[in-house]
């Protein structure tokens, strides 16, 4: 695909992402680390200082991004969540409690799901279109149920530079109407995340290993060079934060030069989840052939 075939002759599109997770990831991700209130204190920080910073960087940029929030995060911190709503950036689901979907059933992913979009309808009076699993594959069936509840959208699985299409699952059961828009995959790659370069916790140790802190510097010129590939060979450039994060004081400058060095080019697509979807839609037929979620159906399929 060249760049012409974006929206306003762009050439390539540029989704930012924000996970606001507060502690509920982490205590998926080490449950040892339950009750130790110095140690989550690094992951409610986003709430307390990084969320404000973040919208603060997007504003200064006029960049419109995509936040998902677990349910249990819309009931605790409502008026932080009206408030990234209300600055008009998009705001999707990952489930109740950043739930490891390898650890659940079908219905178990199901219940997840429909719990944390209900906390959200509670709180803005809407459903919501994006989904982002925390951790952990979907059942089989999944991306249907997804398409049953109006979800668009999901930012979830990797394996492509461009957004692709889920598959139906004839076998899985989940009812779909015939006129319900296939599920659109936004990938995600690991360099462009924030928590890979920073995340840090002395004990429990989070990451395992304890790898040094890289020079904010270096993670800058990784982002840049990535993004300049992304350009050159008209892709969908997809960035992943965390605002506990990103949202330091010395980091979000690593974000905001980031952006400004985004916006610099006038050739480049800034949009929502939903709106690449919706665009991608509209002008994809489907998947490549041989594409990866193709290979990964044959396989689920071969396997039953």
């Amino acid at each position: 695909m060249n760049a012409l075939h974006w929206p306003h002759n762009a050439r390539c599109a540029v989704v930012v992402t924000v996970d606001f997770n507060d502690e509920h990831g982490i205590l998926t991700q080490e449950p040892r680390i339950a009750g130790r209130e110095k140690s989550l204190s690094v992951w409610r920080y986003g709430a307390k200082r990084g969320v404000d910073r973040v919208l603060d960087a997007f504003d200064e940029f006029d960049v419109r991004s995509s936040w998902f929030l677990p349910g249990r995060v819309a009931q605790t911190h409502t008026d932080l969540l009206r408030r990234i709503d209300a600055q008009q950036h998009e705001i999707g689901t990952s489930g109740f409690r950043c739930e490891n979907f390898d650890t659940l059933t079908f219905d178990e992913q199901r219940q997840a799901f429909l719990a944390g979009q209900q906390a959200l309808v509670d709180t803005l009076g809407r459903r919501v279109q994006g989904f982002r699993s925390f951790y952990g594959n979907w059942a089989p069936g999944f991306a249907d149920f997804l398409r049953s509840e109006g979800v668009t959208w999901s930012s979830s699985w990797r394996g492509d530079d461009l957004p692709y299409f889920h598959l139906p699952d004839a076998n899985a059961g989940t009812v779909v109407a015939a006129d319900t828009p296939p599920l659109v995959e936004l990938p995600l790659h690991y360099e462009l995340e924030d928590e890979p370069y920073f995340v840090y916790n002395l004990s429990p140790a989070v990451p395992v290993g304890q790898p040094r802190i890289p020079s904010y510097r270096e993670v800058l010129v990784n982002w840049k060079q990535d993004f300049a590939a992304f350009r050159r060979f008209g892709l969908c450039f997809v960035l992943r934060l965390h605002p506990e994060l990103i949202g330091t004081a010395g980091r979000i400058d690593v974000l905001r030069e980031l952006l400004a060095e985004m916006r610099s080019h006038d050739d480049v697509w800034f949009a929502t989840g939903a709106e690449v979807a919706a665009w991608w839609r509209q002008n994809v037929d489907g998947n490549e052939p041989g594409h990866p979620v193709e290979v990964f159906a044959r396989h689920r399929e071969a396997a039953r």
